[in-house]
């Protein structure tokens, strides 16, 4: 088994301890924070099993953490680089679509129904501007633009016959 290399051969010296103990107390992030201290933890001399240990990261972690702050001697090497994210669904999709899409009757268009649902419209919007949008995904941006996305709700053209039964007699509907 081989020894384990003290901080000084690592290439941590004490102005680099000084600088973690000095952001470890500025870490306003919980995460920022095990990673610096895993460090600091190398650097005052405890294994690199310790270090994961006490801070409950990975062994594989805390030695690219390390390494990660070698290369640079700064703290800022051990936040998060920034990510690119998902591409969003449906760009082509602006909001002034959808809501132009809105003020046309889907009877017209060739729907059987009088009323927008969001599947439907999904539907219609995928078909029209050739990018695929999922219901779920349009519920998102209508609520973000500020549209509810209600149920349609059918009303009876005749009053029940038989409500004063059901409801009892000093019901008024």
């Amino acid at each position: 088994m081989r020894r384990a290399l003290s901080p000084v051969e690592l290439g941590l010296n004490l102005r680099d301890q000084h600088r973690l103990s000095k952001a470890l107390s500025q870490a306003s992030e919980v995460r920022i924070f095990r990673r610096i201290q895993a460090v600091l933890l190398v650097t005052e001399g405890r294994s690199f099993a310790e270090a994961a240990k006490i801070t409950g990261l990975s062994l594989r972690s805390v030695y690219n953490l390390v390494n990660r702050y070698l290369q640079s001697h700064q703290v800022g090497s051990l936040h998060d680089l920034p990510h690119t994210g998902r591409p969003p669904d449906a760009a082509c999709l602006t909001p002034s679509r959808i809501l132009r899409e809105l003020q046309h009757s889907p009877l017209r268009l060739g729907y059987r129904t009088t009323v927008w649902t969001v599947e439907i419209l999904a539907d219609h919007l995928s078909q029209l501007y050739q990018c695929t949008i999922s219901a779920r995904t349009l519920r998102r941006r209508m609520k973000q633009i500020g549209l509810e996305c209600k149920r349609p709700r059918y009303v009876y053209s005749e009053k029940d016959p038989h409500q004063t039964q059901k409801k009892g007699r000093l019901s008024a509907n």
